[in-house]
């Protein structure tokens, strides 16, 4: 049976996700006006097939995870979501069932977070299925958080818990059947399914002072923060808020907390707030119902940051992050 060609692929699975400029995807460019007073922020990520989800991983939840990761950039800068250009290059294997999932997919996440599609491009692929996304925010003009704005004093807070999808992907990888069904389950739906922290942006624009979002792993991500800066940090461990189901899956095998320390795919928010802000920051993240916590002091100095465990001691990380190269 023959396939549909590509106008034929963007009218039945694109065009009904298209927002306001979009000119329902028949044009070769859309349209864009930011809010008066404020600036438009621009961020891409792409995710591939075996590199960044497995090839058989639900067609919905890829697309979640493709817009997703692109949000969660988008927040921690504290931009609200205008819209967002989706590039798809799909390999020789591609069936119209699986393209209609993702759609539906990818329009369930677009509509619960207020970000419609622009447009992009749908193309062939020699290699693996490839989802590009370009995301556009807008923030009050000037205001956009930067990564590397942190001063020394600065408490490092963190949204959410840490290592829930790197644990996730260590279970696809080697399963541990002793560990309860109900944490498996959890663990491996982080993975699949990042949860962009849009609800803390107006606590981040009122209280933060740098930010950054938790894509590589928390070590590695801090060192991102800090590097160049004259800054290292101190880090305490027992502070590192985990989930029911990684305090389970670490119990069973004390070496996870590495993987969750030093693992990608959190996608929540690692923020330096001013210690005269840190409780009105930590009480407004709560009503948003995006609980944050402190772990640490940002310090002046060159060395890498520093991760205490519960005796003081320092951890010493194999690798600190995922890297694609």
């Amino acid at each position: 049976m023959a396939r549909a060609g590509e106008e034929a692929l963007i009218a039945r699975y694109f065009a009904p996700l298209a927002g306001p400029g979009a000119e329902g995807l028949r044009d070769d460019a859309a349209s864009l006006t930011p809010t008066l007073g404020h600036d438009l922020v621009v961020t891409a990520d792409a995710v591939v097939a075996g590199v960044h989800y497995f090839p058989d991983d639900p067609p919905g939840s890829i697309a979640v995870k493709a817009l997703g990761v692109n949000l969660s950039d988008l927040a921690a800068k504290g931009a609200r979501p205008r819209g967002f250009l989706l590039t798809l290059a799909l390999p020789d294997d591609w069936t119209e069932m699986w393209l209609a999932t993702f759609a539906e997919g990818l329009g369930a996440a677009s509509r619960a977070h207020g970000c419609p599609l622009l447009g992009g491009d749908t193309v062939r692929s020699d290699g693996p299925a490839l989802i590009g996304i370009t995301a556009f925010g807008e923030v009050p003009s000037g205001t956009m958080l930067r990564r590397q704005a942190a001063q020394a004093g600065d408490r490092l807070c963190v949204s959410g818990s840490i290592g829930d999808a790197a644990l996730g992907l260590a279970l696809r990888l080697a399963p541990d059947p002793a560990l309860g069904a109900s944490h498996r389950d959890a663990l491996l739906d982080r993975y699949l399914h990042p949860r962009p922290r849009l609800a803390l942006i107006p606590a981040l624009r009122r209280h933060a002072r740098a930010a950054m979002d938790v894509s590589d792993g928390l070590a590695g991500d801090l060192r991102k923060m800090l590097a160049g800066t004259g800054l290292t940090a101190r880090i305490d461990v027992p502070a590192v808020p985990l989930s029911a189901a990684a305090g389970a899956a670490i119990a069973r095998e004390p070496g996870r907390l590495a993987t969750a320390l030093t693992g990608g795919d959190d996608y929540e928010i690692l923020c330096a707030v001013p210690p005269d802000n840190l409780s009105a920051f930590l009480a407004e993240a709560r009503e948003a119902g995006v609980p944050a916590a402190a772990i640490g002091t940002v310090e002046s100095g060159e060395d890498p940051p520093c991760f205490l465990d519960g005796t003081g001691r320092a951890m010493d990380f194999a690798r600190t992050a995922f890297s694609h190269f």
